[in-house]
């Protein structure tokens, strides 16, 4: 693995994420009043393909974590993810679309692989679900197969499972309408990931 993301690794990361919510504990399936709700959330962000969210991401395979300031500019199916290191401020950068993917920023050179999912297993071991992260981060469940939500007694989801993966819904920027997720924990064990959002920018 490259040395630079080696020198990422923390015993522990805080995320911290403004404007947020504190979740309850208890998870509860959603009734009908819960569930058209988020009716109304997913209706309202369904054609949400470009934003911009500014946040923490941590990523660990079971061994180790890796962590960094984190920009993610979605356009449509293009996407711009890019992590700065704490420490050394370097930045490695991953876009792409359906034509495939490149990440800029490691030794060696930009790399290139089928997709996101792939190209960031070859090149650093990271096991992020890109794909339906785009909308797990919204607050919504990913068109790849069937999904259980959950809620807290606020009525927003808390926890969704799809795929194999648990997204946790620890916190929410509950002062935007619709609401949106400020901390996302998912985990499909070993692999976990964790995103703080600081801010976001719908519509650019």
């Amino acid at each position: 693995m490259n040395c630079w993301f080696r020198g990422l690794t923390l015993a522990s990361v805080v995320l911290v994420a403004a404007c947020a919510t504190t979740r309850p504990v208890v998870h509860h399936q959603g009734d009908v009043v819960t569930m058209g709700l988020q009716g109304q959330r997913e209706h309202a962000l369904a054609d949400t393909s470009h934003w911009t969210l500014q946040g923490k991401l941590s990523v660990s395979d079971g061994n180790d974590n890796h962590s960094g300031g984190l920009t993610w500019k979605q356009d449509g199916d293009r996407y711009d993810f890019t992590i700065r290191a704490p420490v050394t401020g370097r930045s490695f950068r991953l876009t792409g679309g359906p034509d495939g993917a490149e990440l800029e920023g490691l030794d060696g050179g930009t790399r290139r692989g089928p997709d996101a999912e792939t190209l960031m297993a070859q090149t650093v071991g990271w096991q992020l679900p890109m794909a339906e992260l785009k909308s797990w981060v919204l607050g919504l469940r990913a068109d790849t197969g069937p999904a259980e939500l959950r809620f807290g007694d606020d009525q927003l989801p808390s926890q969704l499972v799809q795929d194999g993966w648990t997204v946790d819904y620890k916190a929410w920027d509950a002062t935007r309408q619709p609401a949106m997720p400020s901390k996302v924990f998912a985990e499909k064990p070993p692999y976990k990931v964790r995103l703080a959002i600081e801010s976001w920018q719908l519509g650019q």
